[in-house]
């Protein structure tokens, strides 16, 4: 693939990113689409999601009432005839999948009941869905507004008979329009297979809340000519090393791109030098816990409070690894302009740039695809499954906080007010008292935020 062709990445891609499927696919299990759909390559939902969830006993749960209650109302008006007519229990009507009622029964959830109509079964159906489906909001992405998702799985007014009626009868009417015909809470609109990937499903599910999802790295990929230049270029390289503006980049959208990376290219690059100011993102500290490939950070510290020196430490360093370490190929990752100085001094080395949509400007993109360089937008990969850099690095910083914060010895605290009080407790009498007031003591939070420490009540 030649590299002097290095116009917009997205525009080679024809505008076509990598369809993802950590959505949908739960999504599709916990609905109850069939498992033939999860076996067939050409369908979205994958098969070992499928196989994954179906080892959990809150999600097989969910399914199975799922399962029925799209039974139920695709066959509303036979079942009903036959159980009021014929007075057949559920297990006695064709329709039914007795296998989701073994398997809820299984489980522990019990739906069979005497002198129970459709409508009570919908009900008990609605309500065990709506008490449950919380026990899966785990299965889905932080990031994914949660209160949406649960929206879908709840018929609207579905615990009253007059509710039930409708939401069936309007199933049955747009019965085409709903995803391999299992029943969901949606408009039913003409838009095609709603389940057919990430970013369509979770597109629509945002507008029909009236809002709008805006970060699509979370819900798609980097398209093939971006990944398959990267890999290009790795591949040409004699030694490469990737070095990073920590100032000018995300510390997690970094991460996102280099785990969506070849692992046999990824295996090419000899490091990545992060060059830190004090000031950047403490997330560039646990980087190396996520990428298998040496990290070596560089802060530096500033001479004046309101100039950086990392542009002029990255050019040093860059130059250095080029004539000292025979360093041949760079990975930039940067949207600043300046850096075009130093890709410009060094026209023997190899250069490929990984920028960002909003913070890289046009001047910049046409000198690098004038000159033969390909850059690609970090924010274009995959980041769905980069919330555990995130929630680390919070985990880390509150840490942190809290050990300068917060530093109690229990046992000077109990010797303190014994001198204090001169309550002259024997030592047994110290114990009994650390066991019942001090052991279970617990912080308390208020609403805005300020924490105290409660001794256990009397």
């Amino acid at each position: 693939m030649a590299l002097e062709a290095a116009q917009n990445p997205a525009v080679l891609d024809q505008f076509h990113s990598r369809n993802t499927y950590s959505v949908v696919s739960p999504m599709a299990y916990l609905l109850g689409v069939p498992r033939r759909i999860f076996e067939l390559e050409v369908e979205p939902p994958k098969l070992e999601v499928y196989e994954t969830l179906d080892r959990q006993k809150h999600a097989r749960i969910v399914r199975n009432l799922s399962i029925l209650r799209t039974a139920m109302v695709r066959f509303y008006r036979v079942i009903s005839q036959q159980m009021t007519r014929e007075y057949r229990g559920l297990m006695g009507i064709g329709e039914i999948p007795r296998e989701s009622i073994d398997r809820l029964a299984a489980d522990g959830v019990d739906i069979l009941r005497a002198k129970h109509t459709l409508n009570d079964y919908l009900v008990d159906v609605n309500r065990l869905i709506s008490d449950r489906i919380n026990n899966c909001k785990a299965l889905f992405p932080i990031w994914l507004s949660w209160p949406y998702v649960r929206e879908a799985f709840l018929m609207p007014q579905g615990l009253t008979p007059a509710g039930i009626r409708q939401a069936a009868g309007f199933y049955n009417s747009h019965r085409n329009c709903y995803p391999y015909q299992v029943y969901l809470n949606w408009p039913a609109e003409e838009q095609g297979n709603i389940l057919y990937n990430d970013r369509k499903f979770v597109t629509l599910l945002y507008q029909w809340n009236g809002d709008e999802f805006e970060d699509l790295s979370k819900v798609s990929d980097a398209g093939s000519y971006t990944k398959g230049s990267i890999r290009d270029f790795l591949d040409g390289s004699g030694k490469t090393v990737v070095v990073v503006d920590c100032e000018n980049s995300d510390p997690y959208k970094l991460c996102a791109t280099l785990r969506g990376l070849d692992p046999l290219a990824l295996d090419k690059i000899s490091k990545i030098i992060l060059y830190d100011d004090v000031h950047a993102a403490s997330a560039w500290g646990i980087l190396n816990t996520y990428i298998h490939v040496p990290v070596e950070h560089v802060r530096i510290e500033r001479i004046k409070q309101n100039k950086s020196l990392v542009d002029i430490k990255l050019t040093a360093g860059t130059c250095h690894e080029y004539y000292k370490n025979h360093v041949d190929s760079f990975v930039l990752v940067s949207s600043d302009s300046d850096y075009w100085g130093l890709i410009s001094s060094l026209p023997e080395a190899r250069f490929l740039v990984m920028v960002e949509h909003e913070k890289c400007g046009p001047a910049i993109k046409a000198a690098l695809a004038e000159s033969g360089i390909f850059y690609c937008y970090i924010d274009d990969f995959y980041s769905g499954e980069t919330n555990d850099i995130k929630i680390n690095a919070l985990l880390q910083e509150l840490y942190r906080y809290l050990d300068q914060a917060f530093r109690l010895n229990v046992n000077d605290m109990l010797e303190f007010a014994c001198q204090t009080t001169r309550a002259g407790l024997s030592e047994a009498e110290k114990e009994q008292f650390y066991n019942r007031f001090i052991k279970p003591m617990h912080l308390e939070i208020e609403k805005d935020g300020n924490v105290s420490i409660r001794l256990k009540a009397r």
